[in-house]
């Protein structure tokens, strides 16, 4: 398709935005029409669709929403066409005072004294709006309008101020679209890690502890075989592991520049009357074991990892699971290197993340995030180290996007956003070059010429956070984890009383075998027991009987539903075992 031709299509987002804000405009004039003592607040385009703000007392039920559905879809019919005027600030005062929209009068207040008051006409509605809009409400498509959610909101993000009803929606240009997306959002709650963690008993979330999570006895095994996945491929990578403290003094986040760039989101204490604070980061604490011996060139890249526990204060309406928690086990490494191998290394990195993101089916795109306001270091240092990011992934072939300003307060940075079944994205891995915390520390090496010089350092993390991770792919696989990661592998399921002592047997000698493996020996009829393992998302289910145990056999069942026959249990023991080896996705 031609770039003239995509101009008016939702693959161009522009338009997609444009058509999504016309709909908000659509809804607001519904709303007049059916509650005409609803006030307005404000109606965005965004991400995944729009919404509007309402000022109303009552959150609108589901039938409500079906009757502004309605009539939204007859404000498309009736083909409106929407003119743009503008009126002075006095005017525009006066025009939204006389319709008794307060929200309205107090935006046209905070605008700029130059600034162009704009509005929008469709019909019998008139709405305070800088556009752009689509030239008619026929543009859109009826039938293809969905309104999703209706969750209260506050007026300007403030707490203080009023609380509002914000009504969701989304629409496309045909109604297939819509009902292909309908169904992505049903898969999606299906997968949701939160309702998945609490069906498989993987981790749980209190009031008593928000955005501090507690893992479970089989998210325990399932952290556990991944923390050893994470160890057995950076020491293929050549790295060395440390653990620093979980709390160091003020002094020591001041020569960082935590104190000064991240202290809002840092927990701290006193101790024998010195500040102390949590660590929000490992760097700190890797700088100091670095500088605690003499090094030399020879010794260059030293990588170094660290599974360390940090904690971060994100507000309360950002926590989100896994995903946005307080508490989490950060996945880092810092590589110490010299300036002549920053690019090598680099290269070797994106490497690793290739081999770790492939071996759980995940694509990923880059971002380079560029120099923040809020930085240190000279602009010549970033300018220079974003060149070599640059230069690094380009040569590798891989396209990246500009993040700007985007970057840590100490170096610009590679994010990786993973992409998952379902294409959400998610922002794990991530590559961040560092002159400054070197400098700051004054860390050294002796190079070939006998002198002293000062190292360059790339801080990492490839899963991100072991419990974001764990969150990302439960919602990949549906919690359907691979056989390797599964928490059970295997449940053996005896068909009769007689047959209890041979399945005790065969699990104990799947154990002894390193698998991990559960008897049900419940007196359940075997059909709703193998229902049940399969809704646990148990990779294999060994069904055995009268004649497995006068053949000495198991018969394996896949949880998606193939049988695989009768078989000696050694025959499956060597099938399962070339699975949890090669890591195969099934």
């Amino acid at each position: 398709m031609s770039e003239e031709n995509n101009q008016y299509t939702f693959e161009n987002e522009q338009y997609r935005r444009t058509y999504w804000h016309t709909c908000s405009h659509v809804l607001a004039q519904a709303m007049k029409r059916l509650h005409p003592e609803v006030k307005l607040a404000i109606g965005p385009s965004i991400d995944n669709g729009f919404y509007y703000d309402f000022d109303t007392p009552q959150p609108f039920t589901e039938g409500e929403l079906a009757e502004l559905e309605a009539e939204m879809r007859k404000i498309c019919k009736e083909k409106l066409k929407l003119e743009r005027f503008e009126l002075p600030r006095e005017e525009a005062v006066k025009f939204m005072e006389e319709r008794g929209e307060p929200y309205k009068v107090e935006l046209i207040h905070d605008l700029p004294e130059d600034a162009v008051i704009s509005f929008y006409k469709q019909g019998d509605f008139t709405d305070l709006c800088a556009g752009p809009h689509l030239d008619s409400t026929g543009r859109i498509k009826g039938n293809a309008i969905k309104l999703t959610a209706c969750n209260a909101a506050y007026w300007r993000g403030d707490s203080n101020r009023e609380t509002l009803q914000r009504i969701y929606g989304v629409a496309f240009p045909k109604k297939d679209e819509l009902d292909e997306y309908l169904a992505k959002i049903e898969e999606a709650k299906k997968r949701d890690h939160r309702k998945l963690g609490r069906e498989l008993g993987l981790f749980m979330l209190r009031d008593e502890g928000p955005g501090f999570p507690f893992f479970l006895p089989k998210g325990m095994v399932l952290k556990n075989t991944l923390i050893d996945y994470w160890r057995q491929i950076h020491k293929k990578y050549g790295y060395v592991e440390i653990s620093t403290p979980i709390m160091l003094n003020r002094q020591l986040w001041e020569r960082s520049g935590h104190w000064d760039h991240y202290k809002n989101n840092m927990y701290t204490t006193v101790i024998d009357d010195v500040d102390f604070a949590v660590k929000p980061m490992n760097c700190p604490g890797g700088m100091l074991v670095y500088a605690s011996e003499p090094h030399s060139y020879k010794e260059l890249p030293l990588r170094v990892g660290e599974l360390g526990l940090v904690h971060r204060h994100e507000l309360s309406g950002a926590l989100h699971g896994l995903f946005r928690v307080r508490c989490f086990t950060q996945d880092d490494a810092h590589i110490f290197m010299t300036p002549d191998q920053m690019k090598d290394v680099i290269q070797e990195t994106v490497r690793l993340f290739d081999e770790v993101y492939s071996t759980f089916g995940l694509r990923y795109t880059i971002e380079l995030s560029t120099m923040p306001e809020d930085h240190i270091g000279t602009v010549d240092e970033w300018e220079r180290n974003q060149d070599i990011l640059k230069a690094a992934i380009t040569d590798m072939g891989k396209e990246f996007v500009i993040n700007e300003g985007d970057g840590a307060f100490y170096g610009p940075k590679l994010d990786f956003h993973l992409a998952d079944a379902l294409g959400h994205t998610w922002q794990c891995g991530t590559i961040q070059l560092d002159s400054q915390l070197p400098e700051r520390f004054e860390l050294e090496y002796t190079g070939e010429d006998g002198q002293k010089h000062r190292p360059v350092m790339i801080h990492r993390v490839v899963l991100g956070s072991i419990e974001r991770f764990i969150g990302s792919i439960t919602e990949h696989f549906a919690g359907a984890f691979p056989a390797w990661l599964a928490p059970v592998q295997v449940k053996v399921l005896p068909v009769t009383d007689r047959a209890e002592e041979y399945a005790a047997q065969v699990s104990a000698k799947l154990d002894e075998l390193g698998f991990r493996c559960e008897v049900d020996g419940r007196n359940e009829k075997i059909g709703k027991k193998i229902r049940e393992a399969t809704l646990e998302k148990v990779p294999y289910m060994l069904v055995v009987g009268d004649r497995d145990m006068e053949n000495g056999t198991v018969s394996p069942r896949h949880r998606s539903g193939e049988d695989l026959g009768a078989m000696a249990l050694d025959a499956f023991a060597a099938l399962l075992g070339d699975e949890v080896k090669s890591k195969a996705i099934k």
